[in-house]
């Protein structure tokens, strides 16, 4: 009797633009075994400095540099994508990822990215959304990761984590502890995503009965 042929890991193309500190986490969840079935083939940034870059070259991970700088949104968007499409990527995660993506890249991989967002949306999109939650006078933050779509921080939500704010916050220590939720939350979600039993019914992730 033939052996069964091992099912591909799933292959997840990681976009940052700065240190990618959840990029870090979700490396470590893959190589502590947290996330089995998955593997990093390749990391992009479209910054030469990005800090996260070099920190994959040093584990070894695939690396790619498309410098957004100076290009047109489409073409810049284009180029990434035959990177992501060359290196086979199943799953896109976006890590900090500086750049709001054109419509044709999200119709390249329909339902096939993931964001992180340092809000529990769809309060605070966009920039700076600690401070925004801490200044609004909030009693409960956290973070979201959902699919993108063409519109900013809208998807449908995969996973969202809460914490309480503290008397004794500021928006830098509730930021690092949004932060820490964030590590726990996108490896979550990758979990539930890379399996591939769930489908989504309007705007929301429903998992499919076994």
């Amino acid at each position: 009797m033939e052996s069964p042929t091992p099912l591909r890991a799933t292959r997840l193309g990681i976009l940052l633009s700065g240190r990618g500190s959840n990029f870090v986490a979700i490396a470590a969840s893959i190589r502590e075994g947290r996330l089995p079935g998955v593997e990093i083939a390749v990391v992009v940034s479209n910054v030469a400095d990005a800090p996260g870059l070099a920190t994959a070259r040093e584990m070894g991970i695939a690396t790619a540099l498309h410098i957004s700088k100076g290009k047109g949104r489409e073409a810049h968007d284009a180029d990434v994508a035959a990177c992501l499409q060359a290196h086979q990527v199943d799953l896109v995660c976006l890590a900090g990822y500086m750049r709001l993506l054109s419509p044709q890249f999200v119709a390249a991989f329909p339902r096939r990215i993931l964001n992180i967002h340092p809000s529990l949306l769809p309060a605070f999109p966009g920039l700076e959304a600690q401070e925004q939650a801490f200044v609004y006078g909030v009693k409960t933050a956290g973070c979201t990761v959902h699919f993108v779509d063409e519109e900013l921080d809208h998807g449908p939500i995969v996973v969202q984590r809460a914490i309480a704010v503290l008397e004794s916050d500021d928006p830098h220590s509730l930021a690092a502890r949004i932060l820490a939720e964030e590590h726990k939350a996108y490896t979550e979600a990758i979990a539930m995503v890379a399996g591939g039993d769930y489908e989504i019914r309007g705007r929301r992730y429903v998992k499919r009965d076994s």
